[in-house]
């Protein structure tokens, strides 16, 4: 293995902490920097030790950290669903232009690896199929159906009910959040340089990431870290729909080993790969599986919908197994189970950034 100069971004972040740990234990060289916004780290939180302070979207800062850089580690980013159309600027000041300016600093310094943190909100709905009809794009659920406790997918033309099947690289990207339209640009993007430098890029596709360190509440948080937070408060979890909508959660530990392998296996060109536990789960199980592990009341199963929301997005990870040789190490199950008492951060976050 060859030790690279790598410059992380978002390294005092959920993910971007784990990253900084395997990255400097593999003997890695590691330049760690973020922007510690209120809006992931509280209103007084400082870059801990190790972390510069550093924006993505200047120019000048980027020269200077970019010397001898061989790989960019790219984290930082604002996430969460977006909660407001005001959210817009944010997202695409800090994710979107904040990515590009990265790009143009990488092509002035003939930094030619990308390593780009990206979602599996890129795909919007999962993939269906039905036992008589077969595969079947979707749409938006029908009202009247989600109304009247209906909450799987119909194909359109005969109204059989389908089930889920898995997602992979090559599916449709749909975004249907501000969050995810601006990690779909970040990826459009990265794959222009790619193409017009001949870079590397290796977008990272995370699914449901849990584990140490997460955020706490707040209305950019994922759902185990809801359901955790309301278990501590000693209140029964929420949830939506009846609770079968499935998800892949992939622990975070799992999540920085895969920027490890795409790392040190630089791959031709874009490609963009899941990365996720292999093993289903749905969103009644979380919930049921942390409140078993810490005594807490049962969860309630409200039969309440968001319109929106996806039914079900479950991953394909072979891409990443033939690519990187990336296999997630952590069950979703006992994963969830430790994560139940799990430290998360101190601080919540607070609201959406100015741009």
């Amino acid at each position: 293995m060859n030790v690279v100069r790598v410059l992380l971004t978002g390294a005092a972040g959920f993910i971007g902490t784990h990253v900084h740990s395997v990255l400097e234990a593999a003997g890695h060289d590691v330049v760690a920097v973020d922007l510690m916004l209120p809006a992931a780290h509280g209103t007084a939180a400082r870059p801990p030790e190790g972390v510069g302070y550093a924006d993505v979207r200047d120019r000048a800062a980027l020269d200077a950290l970019l010397d001898g850089v061989h790989v960019v580690c790219h984290q930082a980013a604002v996430v969460g669903a977006g909660v407001s159309a005001q959210d817009a600027p944010a997202y695409a000041s800090h994710n979107d232009y904040g990515t590009a300016v990265l790009l143009a600093a990488m092509a002035r310094a003939g930094c030619g690896q990308l390593v780009l943190a990206s979602s599996m909100v890129v795909y919007g709905e999962g993939c269906y199929r039905g036992a008589q009809c077969g595969p079947v794009e979707v749409s938006m659920r029908d009202r009247a159906d989600l109304d009247a406790g209906m909450f799987e997918h119909r194909d359109p033309a005969t109204g059989e009910i389908l089930g889920w099947s898995t997602v992979d690289e090559n599916a449709p990207l749909r975004p249907r959040s501000l969050y995810a339209a601006s990690k779909l640009a970040q990826e459009n993007y990265a794959a222009a340089w790619a193409a017009v430098t001949g870079a590397s890029v290796t977008a990272l596709r995370y699914h449901n990431v849990y584990g140490d360190g997460m955020p706490r509440d707040t209305p950019y948080s994922g759902v185990a870290a809801i359901f955790r937070s309301a278990l501590e408060a000693g209140r029964a979890p929420q949830v939506f729909e009846d609770g079968g909508q499935a998800r892949d959660f992939v622990h975070v530990t799992d999540i920085a080993a895969a920027n490890l392998a795409a790392v040190e296996q630089p791959q031709p060109g874009f490609v963009a790969l899941n990365v996720s536990s292999g093993q289903p789960i749905t969103i009644g199980e979380v919930a049921s599986v942390l409140a078993q592990a810490c005594g807490g009341p049962a969860p309630v199963v409200t039969g309440h919908y968001r319109a929106g929301d996806v039914r079900h997005i479950v991953a394909d990870p072979e891409r990443a197994r033939r690519t990187l040789g990336f296999v997630a190490k952590v069950d979703p199950a006992a994963g969830l189970a430790q994560f139940a008492t799990a430290p998360l951060r101190p601080t919540a976050g607070v609201g959406m950034p100015a741009v």
